[in-house]
C-alpha cells in the first residue's frame, strides 16, 4: 500500500482518472462503485480500509461526495498532484458536455423537437427525484427525532421559504441536542487504525489554506475590480455560499437553488431549471454540474459588455470554479486530519441532524418539481410568514402525468438505470407531441 507522497507514475493515474470521468454516469452511488472498482478492486492502488475511511469522511463534508472521493483517492495514491489530477478529470468530461449542451439549449431550445424532448425529460427527472427521496429517507429516518427534523425542514422550506443555510444550521443544532442521550447510552466505538500519513505542521496547513482561499476567491475579486455591478459577482457569491452548505448532494440543494436563481434573481425559469437537471442526469460527472447550466443561462441573459455567448461561457466558468474549488481545498488541506473527525461524538450527532433535514429538503424539491411538471398554472400565497406556491387543479396536464407514470414504472418496477429512464422519457415526449397528444 502506497502512502500519500509516494506516488505511482502520474501517467497511469491520469489514464485511470480520465476513464472514470468519462464513465461516471448514474449519480453518486454508481460513481462511488466505479471509483472502488478502478482504485481498489482492479487497480489495487488503494486498500479497502483506506477507501472506506475516505468514503465516510467525504459523506460528512459539504460538496459532491463522489468528486471529493475521487480527489481523496488521488491524494492517497500520489499526494497533492494525484489529488488534483484525479479530481479534475472526474469533473472535466461532464463539465465540457454540460457547456456544449447549455449552448445548444439557448440556441435551439425553442424548436418543436427540442421542446418535446425536454417535455419528456422533465417527467423522467420527477421520477428520479422521488427515487432519491425514498432511498435517503430509508437510510436517514431511523428515529423519531430524525423524522421530526425532516418534517420541520420541509415545512420551513415549502410553506415559509426560510433560507436553506438557516434550516441546515437549525438541523445541526437539533441533531446535537437530541443526540446526547444516544451518546451516553451507546457503547464505545472500537478504535480505528491511524491514518496512513502524518498531518503536516500548522504553518504548512495555514499556508495551504490561505493559498486555497485566495485562489477560490480570485475570479470574484477580479470581477469586483473590473465590473462591480455585473451578474458574475452575484453568481460567484451565490454559488460560493452553496458550496459550503451543500450537505446531502445536489438534490438537497436544488430547491434552494430554484428559490434563489428562479424566484429571486430571475436567471432562468422553473421549466428551464428542470431542463438543466435533465441534462445533468444524462451527462457524466457529478449531478451538481447542473449549477453550471444555471450559471450559463444567468450569464447569457446579462446585457453588455459581453455578447450573450461570452456572458454564458463566463457565467458557466465562474459557477464551476466557485462550486468545486472548496471541495479540492477541503481534501488537499484536510485529508491528513479528516479520518479523525468521525470519532467526535457531537459532530456525528450534528451531521445526523443535517442528514435528516436533507430528507425534508428533497421532499420540498420533489413537490416543487411535481407542481411544475404536472400543472401549467400555480398560485402564489404570500401572507405574513406564509410564502408558498400551490397548483391550480384545473391546469393538470394529462400527458405530463402519463409520462411521469411511465418513468416511474421504468425506474421502480422495471429497475432501469437513470440515464436510460431519462432517454426513454425524452423519446416518449417527442413521440407523444408528434402524434398530436399534447
Amino acid at each position: 500500500m502506497q502512502h500519500a507522497g509516494k506516488a505511482e507514475a502520474l501517467g497511469p493515474l491520469a489514464r485511470r482518472a480520465l476513464r472514470i470521468g468519462l464513465l461516471s454516469f448514474g449519480g453518486p452511488a454508481a460513481q462511488i462503485a466505479l471509483l472502488h472498482r478502478e482504485y481498489v478492486a482492479d487497480g489495487k492502488a488503494v486498500s479497502e480500509e483506506r477507501f472506506l475511511n475516505a468514503l465516510n469522511v467525504c459523506m460528512i463534508l459539504p460538496g459532491p461526495e463522489a468528486q471529493q472521493l475521487a480527489t481523496y483517492c488521488g491524494w492517497i495514491v500520489a499526494g497533492t498532484r494525484g489529488a488534483i489530477i484525479s479530481g479534475l478529470l472526474f469533473i472535466l468530461p461532464g463539465a465540457l458536455a454540460m457547456l456544449a449542451l447549455s449552448a445548444l439549449y439557448v440556441t435551439h431550445g425553442e424548436t418543436p423537437v427540442v421542446e418535446s424532448l425536454f417535455f419528456g425529460i422533465k417527467a423522467g427527472v420527477l421520477a428520479i427525484v422521488l427515487q432519491a427521496l425514498l432511498r435517503l429517507a430509508g437510510r436517514a429516518l431511523t428515529t423519531a427525532s430524525a423524522s421530526g427534523i425532516a418534517l420541520c425542514a420541509f415545512l420551513a422550506l415549502y410553506f415559509f421559504a426560510l433560507p436553506f443555510p438557516l434550516v441546515i444550521a437549525a438541523a445541526a443544532l437539533a441533531g446535537t441536542l437530541f443526540g446526547r442521550g444516544r451518546r451516553r447510552s451507546a457503547p464505545a466505538a472500537p478504535q480505528e487504525s491511524p491514518p496512513a500519513s502524518r498531518a503536516p505542521g500548522w504553518r504548512r496547513t495555514a499556508a495551504r489554506l490561505a493559498i486555497g482561499i485566495g485562489l477560490w476567491s480570485a475570479p470574484a475579486g477580479l470581477v469586483l475590480m473590473a465590473l462591480p455591478e455585473h451578474i458574475l459577482l452575484d453568481i460567484a457569491g451565490f454559488f460560493s455560499l452553496m458550496a459550503v452548505v451543500s450537505f446531502g448532494g445536489a438534490y438537497a440543494l436544488l430547491s434552494y437553488m430554484a428559490q434563489v436563481a428562479v424566484e429571486t434573481h430571475g436567471w432562468l425559469t422553473a421549466g428551464q431549471m428542470l431542463d438543466g437537471l435533465g441534462l445533468a442526469e444524462t451527462t457524466p460527472g457529478p449531478l451538481i454540474l447542473v449549477t453550471q447550466f444555471v450559471g450559463f443561462l444567468g450569464g447569457y441573459g446579462q446585457p453588455a459588455p459581453f455578447p450573450p455567448a461570452i456572458g454564458g461561457l463566463l457565467g458557466a466558468m465562474m459557477t464551476t470554479w466557485v462550486t468545486f474549488a472548496p471541495s479540492f481545498l477541503a481534501i488537499l488541506v484536510g485529508a491528513p486530519y479528516m479520518e479523525r473527525l468521525r470519532s467526535i461524538a457531537w459532530l456525528s450527532d450534528a451531521l445526523s441532524g443535517i442528514t435528516a433535514a436533507v430528507v425534508g429538503t428533497i421532499l420540498n424539491l420533489s413537490l416543487w418539481f411535481a407542481i411544475n411538471v404536472l400543472f401549467t398554472q400555480t398560485t402564489r400565497i404570500d401572507s405574513g410568514w406564509l410564502d408558498t406556491s400551490l397548483p391550480v387543479p384545473a391546469s393538470l396536464d394529462p400527458l405530463a402525468a402519463v409520462l411521469a407514470l411511465l418513468a416511474g414504472v421504468l425506474l421502480f418496477v422495471l429497475k432501469r438505470g437513470v440515464a436510460e429512464v431519462v432517454i426513454l422519457a425524452a423519446l416518449a415526449g417527442i413521440a407523444a407531441r408528434a402524434a398530436g397528444l399534447g
